[in-house]
């Protein structure tokens, strides 16, 4: 049987960043059919999987950033003055490298278009201590995410050591530009924007109930909130996305919250509906007790903030799940998304399962990121053995095209950049490579370069309407972040 596993100190053992504090503690084996909710449990030799509980299976073994990369970093080199944005908040300091003479300027920002990418990395006194990066297992803590606002400047999240979240504006120069403002959080997910404001994915304490538990040792049970906030960073609305309630507590049979368990979660944007997808506990009940499963879950928010049907919503998709990614296709006018799962080793399309990529059950199955090719279809970044690929699918079809890149990581990040391009990016030393490709071929365009930020296993980089693309890294110290921009090409 498929033993089911409780740490609520750290990780599940399938996902820890450092092996050597891997605790298993049994809860209970489920057997047999879970007849309320259709789930069939059983034993899950590799390459099996299946919603169940987190125990020494195939899911990853390790969620060290980069732990396999290598190469020496490399500081910018000349300067270049960044766009006023009129800014009266805490200084920031910048840097600017380019390696090929800038063209003419783009976008309501101004930002330079070169014949080859140019980074600039501004470093911002956010006024408050911000979370550290930690282990970078994928059960802790994100300390901070980015969203680019149509006028090109961008909202920037960061989760305080205060249980509080931080949300600031930043402006064409990547500078804050008046006073943050705070919301209740203890974890940080995501942020998206649109015209009127964004959307913050976080999460907050909640109730576990007296369950009982099968066996093992509790632990927090919290809840998952999208909370929509307007141009001056105010809330507007939030709406919770798990489904806790004073009737309904983390132990209870059919409930959907956040635990230990992985439950990173991204967030995309249709232009009317939010849509947020991420890790989710799952409550069983196994005779007088219950049982804690682990999947992934997509829900819909209208702009009002009330919970929308359909629109590829599920209550689980994938189980085991990690790295799930969303993304908003406008010419197939939907959600799609892709999870690294267990079940099959694989990355897949959820609810229901249809195989993007195979794999294999070795414990170093990671997903990445996922972006709209040049024309119709997408891209997915995922690593297997330390060597990142680049899968190319459409529809409900595997992928019909996978390269393997000459990167070495375990979490790679892509990122649609430029024109009909988009840009892979992994740790390296303690800064960032990064090489860009044709979002239609998957072939190479130009030579890696250098990002001099720190690189964070599961915090993404967004792409801007000028074709640039930015990332939120640690700063030089507690209180300030590092913005890294690559100018397009």
């Amino acid at each position: 049987m498929f033993p089911p596993v409780t740490d609520p100190s750290g990780e599940p053992a399938s996902h820890r960043a450092d092996p050597k504090v891997r605790r298993l503690i049994l809860i209970g084996v489920v057997a047999g059919v879970l007849a309320a909710t259709g789930i069939a449990v059983a034993s899950m030799p590799a390459g099996a999987g299946g919603l169940g509980l987190f125990g020494a299976s195939s899911a990853p073994t390790s969620s060290s950033a980069g732990a396999l990369s290598g190469g020496a970093t490399s500081a910018p080199g000349a300067s270049a003055a960044a766009v006023p944005s009129g800014s009266a908040a805490p200084s920031a300091s910048a840097s600017a490298s380019a390696s090929a003479k800038a063209a003419a300027p783009s976008g309501p920002c101004g930002r330079t278009v070169g014949n080859a990418p140019a980074t600039k990395v501004t470093q911002v006194n956010v006024g408050t201590s911000v979370k550290g990066y930690g282990g970078e297992g994928d059960t802790e803590a994100l300390p901070m995410a980015i969203a680019a606002t149509p006028n090109g400047g961008s909202w920037l999240a960061w989760l305080g050591t205060n249980g509080k979240v931080y949300l600031g504006k930043l402006g064409c120069d990547d500078k804050l530009v008046g006073k943050p403002t705070s919301f209740t959080g203890i974890d940080l997910q995501d942020v998206a924007a649109d015209a009127n404001g964004g959307v913050l994915l976080l999460t907050r304490k909640g109730n576990c109930g007296d369950g009982p538990l099968c066996g093992g040792s509790s632990s927090p049970c919290n809840t998952m909130h999208m909370v929509r906030f307007d141009n001056s960073g105010k809330l507007v609305w939030e709406r919770q996305v798990t489904n806790l309630s004073s009737s309904r507590a983390g132990y209870d049979d059919g409930a959907r919250f956040v635990w230990w368990y992985q439950h990173h979660g991204r967030l995309a944007y249709d232009g009317s509906n939010y849509a947020a997808y991420f890790g989710v506990a799952i409550t069983v009940r196994n005779g007088n007790c219950v049982d804690i499963h682990q999947g992934d879950r997509m829900q819909v928010v209208s702009k009002s903030g009330k919970l929308v049907s359909g629109k590829n919503s599920f209550e689980v998709g994938c189980s085991h799940a990690w790295t799930s990614r969303i993304v908003w296709d406008p010419k197939a006018k939907k959600f799609t998304m892709v999870c690294a799962t267990d079940n099959n080793c694989r990355i897949a399309q959820p609810s229901p399962y249809r195989t993007v990529a195979a794999s294999t059950c070795d414990g170093t199955l990671f997903g990445g990121d996922l972006v709209l090719a040049k024309s119709s279809g997408y891209w997915t970044a995922w690593s297997q053995g330390g060597k990142v690929r680049l899968s190319n699918f459409s529809g409900s079809s595997a992928a019909k095209k996978t390269v393997t890149t000459a990167s070495s990581s375990q979490h790679p990040h892509l990122v649609r950049y430029g024109t009909g391009k988009m840009l892979l990016a992994w740790q390296s030393g303690s800064s960032m490579k990064a090489q860009v490709y044709d979002a239609g071929t998957g072939s190479t365009v130009g030579k890696s370069f250098t990002i001099a930020a720190k690189d964070h296993a599961y915090q993404a980089f967004k792409s801007y309407s000028d074709g640039s693309v930015a990332y939120p890294a640690a700063g030089s110290s507690g209180s300030t972040i590092k913005i890294a921009r690559v100018l397009a090409s």
